[in-house]
């Protein structure tokens, strides 16, 4: 299995979302300078970076919904997605949860969306893709 960063717990609220997980499969030991980097997945190229905080193995990091709702979902569709990663400069490790035996996830652990009121409505959900890494989909406002 290849290193990555493996999500023990994500929770969506309060306009936030807090990622707690730890490393997986690293040589060397994870030292400080390590961030959140959300890439969408599309041919805009975007990114935006969080920072994390590094103990030992595990990593603690969270992102305001509104940073998503200023990124905002133009270019090709109404709908955004955005990769989680976290890396230190060097090392880019996908974010996902693969330890658990829990195959599937995507139509199995089904996280709730946060709105941005003052964004129009935008909304924010993290899910699990069908390879169970971690991802957001963020959406323009309007009906669900």
């Amino acid at each position: 299995m290849k290193p990555h960063a493996e999500m023990d717990e994500v929770w969506p609220r309060d306009g936030r979302i807090r990622l707690v997980g730890r490393f997986h499969g690293l040589t060397g030991p994870a030292a400080g300078g390590w961030e959140l980097l959300l890439v969408r997945r599309d041919d805009t190229g975007r990114s935006l970076s969080h920072p994390v905080r590094v103990r030992g193995g595990r990593f603690e990091g969270e992102l305001p919904v509104t940073d998503l709702a200023a990124a905002g979902t133009a270019g090709t569709a109404a709908v955004a997605e955005w990769d989680v990663h976290l890396t230190d400069g060097t090392v880019r490790l996908r974010a996902g949860r693969r330890l658990d035996d829990i195959r599937g996830k995507k139509k199995i652990m089904v996280f709730p969306e946060q709105s941005v009121p003052e964004a129009g409505g935008f909304r924010v959900r993290p899910y699990y893709t069908v390879k169970d890494n971690l991802s957001l989909e963020c959406r323009a406002g309007g009906p669900s």
